[in-house]
């Protein structure tokens, strides 16, 4: 069977190169499954170096040369428009919060079409319609995944260390300073630095 061995962004694409195209939806553009199959029946087995998650217009390379289109698949999704902006962006509050991704217009936000979004999108007197359509979500702005780290907080760092230390100048007491992390026990990839 054929593999897909590279990800071709869509300003890349040179429109001779495709052989055919797969429909994903928004996880399966986040992750998609081991083997695919075109709406034109080319088959094959993802074999990426590193997975990474695709866009709608971005194609897998396969071993071959020939690209093999993503195209976005239609969605169960909850069309948000409010009376004024201010209740959408309390509502967008609300859904980062829950941790519900969201496509984000002008003056409309989408949602997955759940019992639990659709209760959330009525408590901030907001109105919403059943729609189906392709799903492109904001990325999230604080992704750890590739530093390692097991937390998904906004990293505020308020651990009130004040480095009142006294530094060894030959008197035997070097800084040890300890910093007290224990409101927030995260894990650092070895490539991950920060400056506390």
């Amino acid at each position: 069977m054929l593999r897909a061995t590279a990800i071709v962004r869509k300003a890349a694409i040179r429109p001779d190169s495709v052989a055919d195209t797969v429909t994903l939806d928004h996880a399966g553009r986040q992750g998609a499954p081991a083997i695919l199959t075109g709406s034109g029946g080319v088959s094959f087995t993802l074999a990426l170096a590193k997975p990474s998650p695709v866009e709608d217009g971005d194609a897998f390379r396969l071993d071959d040369g020939r690209l093999v289109t993503i195209r976005a698949a239609a969605e169960s999704l909850l069309e948000i428009r409010a009376e004024n902006p201010i209740r959408l962006m309390r509502l967008s509050w609300q859904l980062g919060g829950s941790h519900v991704p969201a496509e984000i217009g002008k003056d409309v936000l989408y949602v997955p079409d759940t019992a639990a979004n659709a209760e959330l999108i009525r408590g901030q007197g907001c109105a919403a319609t059943p729609v189906s359509r392709a799903f492109k979500p904001e990325r999230e702005a604080h992704d750890h995944s590739q530093c390692g780290h097991d937390h998904g907080h906004a990293h505020g760092h308020d651990n009130g260390h004040a480095h009142g230390h006294d530094h060894d100048h030959g008197h035997g007491h070097g800084h040890a300073h300890a910093h007290d992390h224990s409101d927030h026990g995260h894990v650092h990839g070895p490539d991950c630095k920060h400056d506390h």
